[in-house]
């Protein structure tokens, strides 16, 4: 069925605005800071509005909600932030950073 379609949008079809998203992950990330906007110096789009219409042809519908999808992303990262920090080992590198040390 995407025979010949250079992509596809996934998301819910509903508009939102970057400071609702900013306060979305403030919120989910524990942010107690103000977050300000300088409307003085307009930097890309306002608002972010993916069209959906081609999946949603094919009955494809969000089973999760961008608060939900935002609050389980901040989640799986603290979860594994430790993982990614971490130097890995690569016996057959020369380059490797464990290597280096003196």
């Amino acid at each position: 069925p995407f025979s010949g379609i250079s992509h596809v949008n996934i998301g819910s079809g509903q508009d939102v605005t970057i400071e609702e998203l900013a306060g979305l992950v403030a919120k989910h990330a524990g942010f107690k800071g103000a977050i300000e906007f300088d409307a003085s110096k307009p930097d890309g789009t306002p608002r972010k509005l993916l069209d959906v219409s081609l999946l949603s042809s094919f009955g494809w519908q969000p089973k999760v909600s961008l608060d939900d999808g935002i609050a389980r992303t901040i989640t799986f990262y603290r979860d594994h932030e430790a993982e990614s920090l971490t130097p890995k080992f690569h016996p057959a590198r020369s380059d490797d950073v464990s290597e280096q040390r003196t």
